[in-house]
């Protein structure tokens, strides 16, 4: 039996846990929130430090990216510091492959035609294989780095303005204290509408669900969500809101899909090295193997249907 422990300082109300099997090896796998208290975050992971197979970092990336320079979030290191013996991983090793897979799949299996599409990331710098992806397969991408994360209401046009940005701002804010950057804890379950404008004018928003929960209007109609993490409540709020397609990059298990740190987990597990000794090729290979296929789910069919006929 295999465990991959995500310990996220994100709310607790969505912790989970389920039992799987995945290429013939029994898995636990478990999300503990720990509502935005690190110190909290640090004993869990020493607790359970070489009982566990893996640790996933939730609710918080070690690093971000912008082209082809890394950023360390200064706050997460407490918590890689703190898993001295078995493996601790943030999803990133995922976010570069899995997620261009992914965009890739939508487009060749004709999920959604995405050339053309007005394609709101909502923190390109986090998910900046799917941006990239996105890009490429001629989506129109508006990066919402600094609007969400930042609060500055200014859409940024292309990656590449995108990376300029980041090479000035970026190791200024990955110093900052991360809840400023981040919805953490309680911030989770609360919304806000300063940005609603910025969903209205796209026709798919893509990236952190809990960036999109946090800012969505209640009226989402016709619009495509490729994201993470959701719970079984997220989806009830996405149909209610008018929502047509939602996409999400990992897999669903037992009514919600875990993020990427806890799937990169599992890969880590299998593998049994840490993600440092693993190479985009091996990540690649584990992800064939394994099978990984995106959630896809028709929340208001008729207008998908409507949106595939366009």
């Amino acid at each position: 039996m295999k465990t991959v422990l995500s310990v996220s300082i994100g709310s607790s109300a969505r912790d989970h846990r389920v039992e799987t099997e995945i290429l013939g090896e029994k898995f636990i796998i478990e999300r503990k929130g720990t509502d935005g208290n690190i110190n909290k975050a640090v004993e869990l992971i020493k607790k359970y430090d070489g009982e566990v197979d893996a640790f996933g970092m939730g609710g918080i990336d070690l690093y971000i990216y912008g082209g082809d320079k890394r950023y360390t979030i200064k706050d997460a290191l407490p918590l890689k510091e703190a898993a001295r013996i078995s493996p601790i991983v943030d999803g990133s090793g995922l976010k570069n492959t899995l997620e261009r897979k992914v965009i890739r799949y939508i487009q060749e299996n004709n999920i959604i035609d995405l050339k053309g599409k007005r394609v709101l990331v909502v923190s390109a710098m986090d998910r900046f294989g799917m941006a990239q992806a996105l890009e490429q397969a001629g989506g129109d991408v508006v990066c919402g780095d600094l609007i969400f994360a930042l609060g500055i209401p200014r859409k940024i046009n292309s990656l590449k303005t995108l990376y300029n940005v980041a090479r000035v701002i970026a190791p200024i804010a990955c110093k900052l204290p991360f809840e400023i950057l981040y919805p953490t804890g309680k911030a989770q379950e609360t919304t806000n509408n300063r940005y609603y404008k910025f969903f209205y004018e796209t026709d798919i928003i893509a990236g952190d669900f809990l960036y999109i929960n946090r800012y969505m209007p209640e009226v989402m109609e016709n619009k495509i969500i490729i994201t993470n993490t959701v719970t079984a409540k997220d989806i009830n709020r996405l149909k209610n809101a008018g929502v047509s397609v939602l996409i999400t990059t990992t897999p669903g298990y037992q009514g919600r899909s875990f993020g990427t740190n806890v799937m990169e987990g599992i890969i880590v597990a299998l593998a049994g090295k840490g993600r440092e000794a693993l190479s985009a090729e091996e990540y690649d290979e584990y992800l064939q193997k394994i099978g990984f296929e995106p959630r896809i789910e028709y929340l208001n069919p008729s207008k998908a249907v409507a949106e595939r006929s366009m």
